[in-house]
């Protein structure tokens, strides 16, 4: 019987042990098995560029339950976030997200160094000199702009053959926010993707300067539909432009078409919605967490275009999603046509959008000047677009 006892008792012991061993390990190799998560919204779920942000946290509830519990704060203004970010991390959040644009998040970090602060860039960050859990991260929205401009251009090249429209006509309207390089870079590589199909297309962007008003955008879209544009997108948060389209079409206007970003219009738009472009933030969060469950850097696990601290990616990894091409109202021939573009973005720099016969002038510096016959190579070296010159030829800024 003694015998039973000190076998028993060894095994527990050899089981003791290596349960020791093996909990140490983990702590050694700073594996984990619950994280808590925060995330910190400039709007709310209802906008289109939050709601898709959003999308990012449901799919790490999906992804890890009960191994994570996520903290959230929304409609928190640049000016305003210091409070809702210094709670979070007082909190005890091993990770938090952002998607605003404010130098705070930089600036606090290292007041909280067991918590990592990742944001989605806001600025040049190629030679920035960052705190060591400061991230910033963004999808090469470029890419995306130029496949959506080429079901614009579909559309407007069909309504040329149709008669609905003289060539004269191709003229494409953008809400756009504030003009910065991020939205300079946006519009231009739309329209260029337009006029890969309609090479006398042309633009006119109207600025809201208000990242979110659907009264102000609707208001733009409008404007611009009245003054021509058969094809309207946006870069800013509501869905007041879709709703302008789809209004002037129930109204009996001889056709204009809408292009969204960061979410399908298709439901709120239906007889005008083209197709939506949206930056998927899912690959970088998940992979984000994934590098502190098991004890290594951010960089290390995601995967893109490593800049330091700060990543890009586009199709090749998944960043850039086109959402909900809308058979009913797409020009014939357009799901191929946008496939074989993002099937050059996935194989490489096959494609350089920003290239052709355009000079484009700084809008806050006449003297700065490029010539794009050579091309300009967008995110090469920052996940942040620096692409902020106006193709004047080509683009007007309407009041």
């Amino acid at each position: 019987m003694k015998k039973v006892y000190i076998t028993t008792a060894l095994t527990c012991l050899i089981v003791l042990a290596a349960f020791v061993c093996s909990f140490r390990m983990l702590n050694l190799t700073g594996g984990r098995d619950h994280l808590k998560i925060g995330f910190v919204y400039d709007n709310d779920e209802s906008t289109p560029y939050t709601y898709n942000f959003s999308l990012a946290k449901d799919a790490l509830e999906k992804a890890y339950g009960e191994k994570v519990e996520i903290l959230t704060c929304s409609n928190v203004l640049d000016d305003e976030m210091e409070e809702p970010l210094r709670d979070l991390a007082g909190k005890g959040c091993d990770i938090i997200f952002f998607n605003g644009y404010s130098e705070l998040v930089m600036k606090l970090a290292p007041e909280y160094p067991k918590t990592q602060f990742c944001q989605t860039s806001y600025m040049d960050m190629n030679g920035v000199t960052v705190p060591e859990n400061y991230h910033t991260f963004k999808g090469e929205a470029y890419q995306g702009r130029y496949v959506s401009g080429i079901a614009a251009g579909m559309k407007i090249a069909q309504m040329i053959d149709e008669g609905l429209i003289s060539s004269d006509q191709a003229i494409v309207g953008f809400v756009a926010a504030f003009p910065t390089s991020e939205v300079i870079s946006g519009y231009t590589a739309f329209l260029l993707g337009v006029r890969s199909v309609v090479p006398q297309a042309v633009m006119r962007v109207s600025y809201t300067q208000t990242w979110s008003s659907f009264a102000q955008e609707k208001s733009a879209a409008k404007k611009l539909i009245e003054d021509g544009c058969v094809i309207i997108s946006q870069h800013t948060d509501t869905i007041g432009p879709a709703i302008a389209c789809e209004e002037a079409n129930e109204n009996g206007g001889s056709g204009v078409y809408f292009v969204g970003w960061g979410q399908s219009m298709s439901e709120v738009a239906p007889g005008s919605s083209l197709v939506s472009a949206r930056i998927c933030w899912e690959p970088y969060v998940l992979s984000a967490v994934e590098a502190l469950m098991t004890n290594k850097t951010i960089e290390s696990v995601v995967s893109g275009h490593i800049h330091g601290n700060d990543i890009s990616a586009g199709f090749e990894e998944d960043w850039i999603e086109m959402d909900d091409l809308n058979l009913q109202v797409a020009a014939p021939g357009t799901q191929k046509e946008m496939d074989k573009a993002i099937d050059k973005f996935r194989r490489g720099n096959e494609v350089i959008v920003f290239k052709g016969n355009y000079t484009g002038t700084d809008p806050d510096n006449p003297s700065d000047t490029i010539d794009l016959r050579s091309g300009y190579i967008e995110n090469e070296n920052t996940s942040y677009p620096l692409f902020h010159y106006i193709l004047t030829d080509i683009i007007t800024i309407v009041k």
